[in-house]
């Protein structure tokens, strides 16, 4: 994806509920200088370690972390980690795949011994070391967008109403051991929509060819079926092609004001104008193919992804399945005001659009009200990863299942992932 000043997030209509504010108001601004996805120059390290004078207030982040969902994505993230294959990402620069374990297993002693946030801020200061990215200015800032797991009406066979085609993944595009097409890109977009090709291939219908487009820059998500069940399908790959925000496209063009600029504003402009459909679309020639799934959304770890507990980042240049601090905003109201959001978070996820130390998606749950809080998360912060000191803890494991690579959540026939990035 090319670098971008301003509309990273502003560019992620994706991002944002079918039933959204009817006038939101501007999203909070940044620094129109900066380039959020300015890449990680050629020799260096995604992470700085910081002097403790530098860490942030860990015990803010105490009350949630206390509770179960924290305590699943680190446990997700340790599954993840005791799976073979996860070692061949490891070393990460001077950080290996046993001290991202250790720090996990940790990091779950010292939950269980900080019954107070200041406790808890003790602990981890004596316990870890931390790491600070060094976002696109090589100062730390990172940019904190969301995404989240829509919900549509559709339906498993066509029918007048549901006549907008999902893909499954086509037979003859075989993938490599990171998921790309074998042999480079395969059929573009416009390609795939307008010869035909996939006939037979489809796993679900929906109604409305821009709904079907969103879902194919998440990656995954919910049908809500005639009968009001609700239907799961999982990302199963990509057909390798250049992803491109066209949102950025809209507001350059005119078509819509660009503090305007959500699901709610796009989708009128859609459909008044079913005729830009076309144009617009195919300028993103990446395409998403999906499978039948269960118990997710899963991250491209092959774990279950948890609600602001789970992240995604470049992971070619970020440890996977880390533990990390954020520190940034969210939306208190969603296009009103923001909060403050200090917490922990694994990492977990990756998305097309997230290729640069300054970037972070955070995700945000199922359904419409996730939907309006991930479109409207647009902020600065700073992104710690916590590796544990050597010796700290002496922990005991906490979750002893024998991983193999033949782990297979829910039938997923490859680990999940979303493709927006917030970047739609």
């Amino acid at each position: 994806m090319s670098s971008r000043l301003l509309f990273v997030a502003i560019t992620s209509c994706v991002t944002l509920s079918l039933i959204g504010c009817s006038k939101p108001e501007p999203l909070p601004l940044v620094d129109i200088q900066k380039d959020y996805d300015r890449p990680l120059p050629p020799g260096a390290f995604a992470l700085r370690k910081i002097d403790p004078s530098q860490y942030p207030k860990f015990g803010e982040g105490w009350y949630k972390a206390k509770g179960t969902a924290m305590r699943e994505a680190v446990e997700g993230s340790i599954r993840y980690l005791n799976k073979p294959s996860s070692k061949k990402y490891y070393p990460l620069g001077p950080i290996t795949h046993e001290q991202v374990m250790e720090s996990l297993k940790l990091f779950l002693t010292v939950l269980d011994q900080a019954n107070t946030p200041e406790v808890l801020d003790e602990l981890i200061r004596d316990n870890f070391d931390v790491y600070m990215s060094i976002g696109c200015d090589d100062e730390g800032t990172v940019l904190f967008t969301g995404y989240y797991s829509p919900i549509f009406e559709g339906s498993l066979t066509r029918t007048d109403q549901f006549n907008v085609p999902l893909y499954r993944l086509p037979p003859d595009l075989k993938k490599d051991g990171e998921g790309n097409p074998i042999g480079g890109p395969w059929h573009s977009r416009e390609e795939i929509e307008t010869s035909h090709m996939l006939d037979g291939q489809e796993i679900a219908w929906l109604s409305d060819r821009f709904e079907a487009y969103v879902f194919t820059v998440q990656g995954s998500g919910f049908i809500r079926l005639p009968d009001g069940t609700l239907h799961e399908i999982g990302y199963a790959g990509h057909n390798g092609q250049q992803y491109t925000p066209i949102g950025k496209q809209l507001i350059a063009d005119g078509k819509i004001e660009r503090f305007r600029l959500s699901l709610d504003t796009m989708i009128n402009h859609f459909k008044s104008h079913p005729e830009d459909l076309d144009y617009y679309l195919f300028q993103n020639k990446r395409y998403v193919f999906f499978q039948e799934s269960s118990g997710g959304p899963y991250g491209c770890l092959a774990e279950r992804v948890t609600p602001f507990h789970s992240i995604a980042t470049d992971k070619e240049i970020f440890p996977r399945g880390a533990l990390t601090f954020l520190d940034t905003r969210v939306p208190l109201v969603p296009g009103e005001s923001m909060r403050p959001l200090r917490g922990f978070a694994c990492d977990q996820d990756r998305g097309a659009a997230i290729r640069a130390p300054g970037r972070t998606d955070i995700y945000m749950g199922v359904g419409d009200e996730a939907g309006k809080n991930a479109g409207f998360t647009y902020s600065e912060g700073k992104l710690y990863y916590l590796i544990a000191k050597p010796g700290a803890g002496q922990s005991q494991p906490v979750y002893n299942q024998t991983a193999t690579d033949n782990y297979d959540p829910n039938g997923q026939v490859e680990p999940a992932s979303y493709e927006s990035g917030s970047g739609q």
